[in-house]
């Protein structure tokens, strides 16, 4: 048994550097995943965050959440398309026919999502440190905001895994990402929702997105953090357990 866990291991160390350095040789890729959603921040701090009345003294502190979160929405998309593209080309059959765990595949293309997605989340809050966020949080509270977006990126990885094995094209396979990506747009990441239409304000203030940044925002700001912290992780777990059975069932019919 510790045998078989070895070589499951070693694989998919090997399925995640294929991965890696397929993301490495493609610039578009961290154009979209990081400089992207810098643009964005640079654009609402810069520009328009004088006229977005928050309640903090430093908008780029309410905003950071949000765009680590869009971050992220984009990065996954790339996780639906390397998947489609090795199930197109026949990887998975060319790798059943080795000698190698037949999930690492799989899961090599997952690790490296959360991989290359900790890249450009850790970026990111380098050049907003560099704009002028600051935080008075301590390590408890950084280690459950990693926890946070580590869940939200997976729960995202897991719907990613969905659309590239069940989709029938390159974009069906990547254009589920994109209400994931406008979905903070509508959520209380960039404006308080009480400026917002009523109708609108109901749903930004019970989807995901909310709660998450909630949670983040007052983990780094030192702030109370009360419910919004247990509303996050059960969303990010129901999410996640609920896209993994759905993804592997995928999995298990098209590329085994």
């Amino acid at each position: 048994m510790g045998t078989v866990k070895k070589y499951f291991f070693n694989d998919m160390g090997v399925m995640v550097g294929r991965s890696m350095r397929h993301i490495f040789r493609s610039v578009d890729t961290i154009i979209t995943v990081a400089i992207t959603p810098i643009a964005m921040m640079l654009l609402f701090v810069y520009v328009l965050g004088g006229a977005i009345q928050t309640g903090m003294d430093n908008y780029v502190n309410y905003l950071l959440p949000g765009i680590l979160l869009i971050a992220i929405a984009s990065g996954i998309s790339y996780t639906a398309y390397r998947l489609f593209m090795d199930l197109q080309c026949g990887i998975f059959e060319r790798f059943h026919s080795m000698p190698i765990a037949r999930s690492a595949a799989l899961w090599g293309h997952v690790l490296t999502s959360l991989v290359s997605n900790a890249i450009s989340v850790v970026l990111i809050i380098f050049v907003a440190i560099i704009m002028g966020f600051r935080s008075s949080a301590g390590v408890l509270p950084w280690l459950a905001v990693v926890g946070i977006l580590t869940l939200f990126t997976l729960a995202l990885t897991w719907i990613a895994a969905i659309a590239g094995l069940s989709a029938k094209s390159v974009d069906g396979a990547v254009a589920f990402s994109y209400p994931l990506i406008f979905l903070p747009f509508i959520s209380s990441a960039f404006v308080p929702t009480e400026s917002m239409p009523s109708v609108v304000r109901i749903f930004a203030e019970n989807q995901p997105v909310t709660s998450i940044v909630e949670a983040i925002r007052a983990l780094l700001s030192g702030q109370p953090v009360g419910n919004d912290i247990w509303i996050a992780l059960m969303w990010c777990l129901g999410i996640l357990i609920v896209a993994y059975l759905f993804a592997m069932r995928a999995y298990k019919r098209k590329a085994v």
